[in-house]
């Protein structure tokens, strides 16, 4: 096979940004310092958010924004099965139960239709996943939070550049969790950063990142800083290096114009889609936003297709092209089942996108002859199917529930 393998998704690294690390390497001061700092203020001032904290990850944001709300046992945490493990698990390791409402079909957010309903006398939190960078409504979503009087910290990995009725989501609401993975919108390696407007949770987060000190390395070791500090309450290691910093001091500036490209390529996927009985597409709501296209995620429907998804990714793959899985409905992992009680039919609309789903390439250095290589690729894999006449009329309305 004469093509090289192309990536579902592949970070864009500027030569600046790579210079930037370079320059971070030879200066000595590689682990939290002037660039974290520089990183920190330059995120404020492009999420217009008064308190960022930058971290090692986002699942490292997710584990201390919960933990800073003091969850007791039993306090339940509501949010989506469609979503990365890291979403329930950092909910348990804070000490709270997850509870889950379905998705959306059309959207695959959270169901807000089904949120009153799971609320109870110990819910404590909402925390919905803005999916593959769409956002979920969040006039509806804090609505409910405010008349139940409930936390919400947005699970905001996809999300960076995302708008809401022209908002950057981080710039509004309560608690927002960003990563920085390479295959985000944009990347500092792995990262991310923690996002809110209550003052007294940032203040809990920052002790809880780095060892419960009350003054970090560069509070320190600098020529103006004091070796001395206090451990305040008992932390973890959760901070971001300014190795990472270095890179996203760069990215954050190339972010928007990322995922202008990522859009560019999303609405290729969906005019080149849009008449192909094998796929469900993407659908947008109503209401005012921008996607931010973390990732562009397609519903395989199988009758048409004649295969399921795993053997449409494994011909793929045979083909050189790499397509991802973003995700199995999380409930049905062994862990939530035995220890939740979940069972296969509880999520419905999660469980059949988790059969289904497919992300497809998609990042900002993908050239418009790579991204026809993908849908040939797509189209040979299918031709023999589509080119059957009358195939079309043979097709139920069962073909098509998504």
């Amino acid at each position: 096979m004469s093509e090289e393998f192309l990536p579902f998704s592949k970070p864009s690294i500027s030569r600046a940004a790579i210079d930037e690390v370079v320059a971070c390497l030879e200066s000595g001061w590689i682990t939290t310092g002037p660039r974290v700092a520089k990183f920190t203020e330059n995120l404020k001032e492009y999420l217009n958010a008064p308190y960022v904290l930058p971290l090692a990850s986002a699942t490292a944001g997710l584990h201390l924004a919960l933990l800073a709300l003091d969850l007791q046992p039993g306090d339940e945490v509501i949010t989506t099965p469609l979503t990365f493990a890291a979403t329930l698990n950092t909910i348990i390791l804070a000490g709270g139960k997850p509870v889950l409402i379905d998705i959306d079909p059309a959207t695959l957010n959270m169901d807000l239709n089904q949120l009153e309903d799971a609320i109870t006398a110990k819910t404590r939190v909402i925390l919905p996943v803005h999916f593959a960078g769409l956002p979920v409504d969040l006039d509806v979503l804090y609505n409910i939070a405010d008349i139940h009087g409930l936390r919400v910290i947005e699970d905001a990995a996809h999300a960076i550049g995302t708008e809401y009725k022209g908002k950057k989501i981080g710039s509004f609401g309560d608690t927002q969790v960003f990563s920085f993975h390479p295959n985000k919108n944009m990347t500092t390696g792995e990262g991310g950063c923690v996002v809110t407007q209550d003052e007294e949770l940032a203040k809990k987060i920052s002790l809880l990142r780095f060892h419960g000190m009350d003054r970090e390395a560069w509070n320190r070791f600098g020529k103006n800083g004091n070796q001395h500090y206090e451990i305040v309450v008992p932390g973890f290691k959760y901070n971001m290096m300014d190795i990472q910093a270095a890179l996203g001091l760069h990215q954050l500036v190339e972010l928007d114009s990322f995922i202008e490209r990522r859009t560019e390529l999303a609405k290729r996927y969906q005019e080149a889609l849009s008449d192909w009985l094998q796929w469900s597409l993407p659908q947008n709501p109503a209401f005012e936003h921008k996607h931010a296209w973390h990732l562009y995620t397609p519903l395989l429907n199988e009758l048409p297709a004649k295969m399921h998804r795993d053997e449409f990714m494994q011909k793929m793959k045979e083909k050189n092209i790499g397509t991802g899985l973003h995700y199995r409905a999380a409930h049905l992992y062994p862990y939530y089942r035995e220890k939740f009680g979940f069972m296969p039919g509880d999520f419905p609309h999660a469980e059949s996108a988790g059969e289904r789903i497919v992300s497809l390439p998609l990042f900002p250095s993908m050239t418009d002859a790579e991204h026809d290589r993908v849908l040939d690729v797509m189209y040979s894999i299918f031709d023999s199917q589509t080119k059957i006449d009358g195939f079309e009329a043979q097709l139920t309305e069962e073909s098509f529930v998504i």
